[in-house]
C-alpha cells in the first residue's frame, strides 16, 4: 500500500477566552509607556481586567514581591461586598480608578486601573497568595478584577479602548 501523507485535519480549538470574550486594550495607561491593560468583555456585559502581554510586569522574567488591593487609608478593594441580583454593595469604579498596586522584586511599583466605568464585582484574592498566577496565567486564573458596567453604558465602554488590531499597530510603532 502506498504511503499516504496524512494532513492534520483537526484545527486547534479556540480557547474559552478566544471563544466567549472580546479582547479590548488600553495602551500606555495614564501616559506611562508600555503599561498596557487588557479588558476581556463577555457577551453578558461582564468585564475581566487583566494585564496585556506587553505590560512590564509580564516582561523580562520579573518576579512579583507583593500585590496590594489597599488603594488608600480608607479604601480597600478587598472590602468590596456584593450581594443580590442587582449586585448591591459593589464599589463603583471609574475609568481611572486604581484597582491594585503590584510591586516587583526590584521595587518597581505598578498601579493597575479599572479602564472602564462600572460596579466592581470581585477582585482576585488568589493572586495575593500565589502572585505567580499573574505571570503564568494572566488571562485566566491571574486576572485582576471583574467589573459589571451599567446596562446603558455597556455599548459605549469600548469607545476609549482599542481592538486587538488597533493595539498591535500602536505597540509595533
Amino acid at each position: 500500500m502506498d504511503c499516504v501523507e496524512q494532513k492534520d485535519t483537526e484545527a486547534t480549538a479556540p480557547s474559552v477566552i478566544d471563544r466567549y470574550y472580546t479582547r479590548w486594550f488600553r495602551a500606555d495607561m495614564k501616559g506611562k509607556p508600555c503599561e498596557d491593560h487588557c479588558i476581556l468583555q463577555h457577551s453578558n456585559r461582564l468585564c475581566v481586567v487583566t494585564l496585556a502581554e506587553t505590560h512590564p510586569v509580564l516582561q523580562n522574567g520579573r518576579a512579583i514581591k507583593s500585590i496590594n488591593y489597599q488603594i488608600s487609608n480608607c479604601c480597600s478593594r478587598l472590602n468590596n461586598k456584593v450581594s443580590g441580583k442587582s449586585k448591591r454593595g459593589g464599589q463603583f469604579v471609574t475609568d481611572f480608578a486604581p484597582l491594585c498596586r503590584i510591586t516587583c522584586m526590584d521595587e518597581t511599583e505598578y498601579t493597575i486601573y479599572s479602564c472602564i466605568r462600572g460596579r466592581l464585582l470581585e477582585v482576585n484574592e488568589s493572586i495575593l497568595e500565589t502572585p505567580t498566577l499573574l505571570l503564568e496565567k494572566p488571562f485566566t486564573e491571574g486576572y485582576i478584577a471583574v467589573i459589571l458596567p451599567k446596562f446603558e453604558e455597556s455599548k459605549s465602554i469600548t469607545e476609549n479602548l482599542l481592538s486587538r488590531e488597533e493595539f498591535e499597530s500602536v505597540v509595533s510603532k
